[in-house]
């Protein structure tokens, strides 16, 4: 009788440690599956970073470049020359 009562007590005992590493791995999926995704949008940023830099990098390797100076006035402070007009389309 002490022999199937200790084997019955030893089944749940596994069965609540089985459940318990279930459930662990279940949640540690959970947090592995939300890392990952932190990872790609922090990739996706320092991808946009790298470009931002090359970019400013070539900007400021061209920076005796009057076509450059020139572009860069015109896109990022929107300086126009004389006799330019900018048109903007409403229609959208």
């Amino acid at each position: 009788m002490k022999l199937k009562n200790a084997s019955v007590i030893t089944k749940c005992i596994a069965l609540v440690l089985v459940i318990y590493v279930l459930i662990s791995l279940l949640t540690v999926r959970s947090k592995i599956q939300a890392a990952n995704k932190d990872y790609r949008a922090l990739q996706a940023q320092v991808d946009e970073q790298t470009a931002e830099n090359a970019a400013l990098a070539s900007d400021i390797e061209n920076k005796d470049d009057p076509q450059t100076v020139l572009d860069i006035a015109k896109e990022r402070m929107r300086l126009l020359e004389d006799g330019e007009i900018i048109f903007y389309d409403t229609t959208n």
